[in-house]
């Protein structure tokens, strides 16, 4: 999370959803990002990001 937040990235990718894609874990990645001057993240599994049909 701080490596992606400091770099500036706005979408992280990830199976991992007991510790990083939990719904109730990212507002609070989000809230200390924001508190301390970053973007917020968007956290997704693969299946979201994928567009198989194209």
């Amino acid at each position: 999370m701080a490596l992606a937040s400091t770099n500036h990235c706005r979408l992280i990718v990830s199976w991992n959803f007991k510790h990083i894609v939990h719904f109730d874990k990212i507002p609070l990645y989000n809230g200390v990002n924001l508190v301390n001057g970053y973007d917020t993240l968007s956290i997704n599994t693969p299946a979201e990001v994928i567009d198989y049909e194209n």
